[in-house]
């Protein structure tokens, strides 16, 4: 981490959590922000994900880039893929504030910010303005007053999901009422119906993602991974924040809201784990939660996932953590003298 970027997030953590991000938003479209210039890359690194190639492995999970503001400056960042949103058929302000948390010492957040966003149709033409690069995946989401959010996923991705590279079927943010009864089989199944028939109206076929939560049970699990093949899904998010507040202790603790970073990491591995167990790796999996390190990557991969996504990491370690991790991949691969399709789910065989 460059000197410039230990300043930029020193000072960032002297005010409020959400200012901060909105700061650091700006401060991107304002090319104010060092970037490493490219996305890493070699041999060993690229990947194939769902019918696309990525540069390298590392991707960069919604919710950072809500409206889709910054995609060419975050294409130079060194992430191999990013996604935006989530995007609901309408703009909506979200959750009342403060809705942000830091919580330092365990390197992590609390968040109930509840779709905000700007809506798809500005969100979708963003999109379709972005420069040529890396792939971008757009977080579908449903307005928290909709009536019908199995439309509202749809709806999204026939306004804007044009205009990406694959789009991601949020059932499991904690941030929007009841929004998580829809990872149950039946209803899960239904609502992928809806969305994959809106996705073959589309002049080109668009990659389709779940991503799912942390806390179900293996249960539920087994379930999601049998709807998902079923489904012929291109892929399973694995997984959004926890309801959970193992491990963590006040001031924050008591915040309402879907909790991220380091304390995530071994409870989403499991799932991830499970799932690859589940799909016997017929299903391309993202492995997503608490990742701060190659190691937690190396972990994640050997766990069963294609690639990984990191987010509340930036928080703490700055938007350069990207190109770290992917250098250090690459390192590691090299002197491990292994392929990223020998090291996926090599774990089960443990």
């Amino acid at each position: 981490m460059s000197v410039v970027e230990k300043l930029g997030l020193a000072a960032l953590h002297r005010i409020d959590p959400e200012r901060a991000h909105d700061l650091s938003i700006a401060a991107l479209a304002r090319g104010v922000v060092p970037l490493h210039g490219r996305a890493v890359t070699s041999d060993r690194l690229q990947v194939s994900l769902a019918g696309m190639t990525l540069p390298n492995p590392i991707g960069l999970a919604a919710g950072y880039d809500k409206n889709a503001r910054v995609i060419a400056p975050l294409m130079r960042s060194g992430f191999g893929f990013l996604e935006v949103g989530a995007a609901t058929p309408r703009p909506q302000p979200g959750n009342p504030k403060p809705r942000l948390f830091r919580l330092t010492e365990q390197q992590a957040i609390i968040n109930r910010f509840g779709f905000n966003n700007e809506g798809a149709d500005v969100i979708g033409r963003r999109l379709a303005a972005r420069p040529t690069g890396v792939p971008v995946g757009l977080n579908l989401g449903a307005n928290k007053d909709s009536t019908d959010r199995a439309e509202d996923f749809a709806q999204v991705l026939r306004v804007a999901g044009q205009s990406a590279d694959f789009v991601t079927v949020n059932v499991s943010s904690p941030n929007t009422e009841r929004l998580r009864d829809l990872q149950g089989a039946e209803a899960l199944s239904a609502l992928l119906d809806r969305v994959l028939t809106a996705r073959d109206g589309l002049a080109r076929r668009v990659p389709v993602f779940v991503k799912i939560a942390p806390d179900l049970t293996d249960t539920e699990i087994a379930q999601v991974a049998s709807v998902a093949m079923n489904a012929k899904l291109d892929g399973i998010i694995a997984t959004n924040t926890t309801l959970s507040r193992d491990g963590i202790t006040r001031p924050h603790a008591g915040q309402a809201g879907g909790l991220s970073g380091r304390p995530l990491f071994a409870r989403s591995t499991r799932v991830l784990a499970l799932l690859y167990r589940e799909t016997k790796g017929a299903v391309p999996l993202v492995g997503v939660g608490g990742i701060t390190s190659v190691d937690d990557v190396w972990e994640k991969l050997r766990a069963g996932a294609t690639a990984v996504q990191i987010y509340s990491a930036m928080i703490y370690q700055g938007l350069s953590i990207a190109p770290r991790l992917a250098e250090a991949l690459d390192d590691r691969l090299t002197r491990q003298r292994i392929t990223l399709d020998e090291l996926r789910g090599s774990a089960s065989a443990d």
